[in-house]
């Protein structure tokens, strides 16, 4: 199917291709020259010349999206090949600075690359832009390829974030002290699979998968007596608000006195943690059951325990979700920080802080990856449950 193009969206498409043939009249780099950067040349070409051929016609189909979408990936990944060579990659260097008070001092600055190299990085990064925006608007005839494409477009969006800041911090000669390049994190995530798996089951197996369970599952069952006893309810809320301003920083030292250095006192601050949300959630999703309902109910004679469990539950399950999702998040966080306050030698909390004081940045960013891969999977497992079983909620009806 062939679409048209508005016409502010051709101008920009336009404007992505002159940019692309224009920055070759610009050098890439003083020390690379032959095959490699002809190819690079000449594949920037003819992105940019397809990029100005859809623009000016205003007419793209889906094999034509498809192309442009190779090429700029292609382009994207050229770049991001040459920005490691010698004569582009920024260096930082050394010398001697004048202060106020006229003391001389050795510093660090950055040597960044060449400008003709930034000129082609926008180019392409407007072309690239432009292909994953026309992607984005595209509406599939099936609802697989819909899902296909509200898969794809994020994971673009997210793989072209990670190459605009490996061009900036490689381009510019960002000091790995400062801000390490995503592939010497991948490096050290490579060259250290075996310490970060056993961060892995100590902070996140031992710590928070049990520290969550055991705070929400205790949250869940105080909030089921404190709905039946109103006196515990009075009590228990304005304290679950009280506990919840408390700072995580002064929790988990008395945890660790109490607890001892291992994981059992990471557990008990998750759990402390996770305990008020999910009784504050659950309170309120039994009262979410309209009175008409509760009316039909008594009306039929049911008992207490019948009305619970037909309607006052499953109404009260997206907020009970909607605890466990918060909670999964709380619960990684609050062991990671606990790990600051004492552990044995090992622990993502513990390996981000000892590695942070030998200034081992990429060490640091390797455990803040395996954490996010690690929480963001747990949070999408209990929505895809939460999916499951609350799939009558108006917020998945489509129209």
């Amino acid at each position: 199917m062939i679409e048209t193009v508005p016409t502010h969206r051709a101008r920009v498409w336009m404007l992505s291709g002159l940019l692309i043939v224009a920055s070759l009249a610009f050098g890439i780099g003083a020390e690379v020259k032959g095959t490699p950067l002809i190819a690079v040349e000449a594949l920037i070409f003819a992105i940019g010349a397809f990029f100005f051929a859809v623009g000016a016609t205003r007419q793209i189909a889906g094999g034509r999206l498809i192309i442009a979408l190779i090429l700029a990936a292609v382009a994207t990944g050229s770049l991001l090949f040459m920005v490691h060579e010698p004569g582009i990659a920024g260096q930082v260097r050394f010398g001697l600075f004048q202060t106020t008070d006229n003391v001389s001092s050795f510093a660090p600055w950055a040597d960044p690359a060449a400008g003709g190299f930034w000129f082609k990085v926008v180019a392409v990064w407007l072309a690239s832009w432009m292909a994953i925006d026309q992607l984005a608007d595209r509406r599939a005839a099936t609802e697989r390829g819909q899902r296909v494409i509200d898969i794809v477009v994020p994971l673009l969006f997210g793989a072209f974030l990670f190459v605009i800041w490996e061009w900036i911090t490689v381009g510019f000669g960002v000091p790995s002290v400062l801000m390490p390049a995503p592939s010497a994190i991948g490096a050290a995530i490579a060259g250290s699979l075996s310490i970060l798996a056993q961060d892995f089951v100590q902070t996140f197996v031992k710590s928070v998968i049990t520290g969550w369970a055991l705070g929400s599952f205790l949250g869940f069952a105080v909030a089921i007596i404190a709905d039946r006893v109103p006196f515990l309810r009075r009590g228990l809320l304005p304290l679950g608000n009280f506990v919840s301003a408390l700072p995580i920083i002064g929790i988990a030292p008395i945890m660790v006195m109490w607890f001892g250095f291992d994981w059992h006192s990471k557990v008990a601050v998750v759990v402390v943690m996770t305990f008020f949300p999910m009784l504050v959630n659950t309170v309120t999703g039994l009262d979410a059951a309209g009175r008409l309902e509760r009316d039909l109910m008594r009306s039929y004679g049911a008992s207490y325990l019948s009305t619970l469990t037909a309607l006052r539950l499953p109404a009260a399950m997206p907020f009970v979700f909607n605890a466990l999702k918060i909670n999964s998040t709380l619960a990684l966080i609050g062991a990671i920080v606990a790990e600051f306050f004492g552990t044995p030698i090992v622990g993502m909390g513990f390996r981000i802080s000892t590695e942070a004081g030998r200034m081992a940045l990429d060490m640091v960013w390797a455990e803040i990856a395996v954490a996010a891969l690690a929480g963001s999977t747990f949070y999408g497992m209990i929505a895809l449950v939460e999916r499951s079983v609350t799939f009558w909620h108006p917020s998945y009806r489509r129209s």
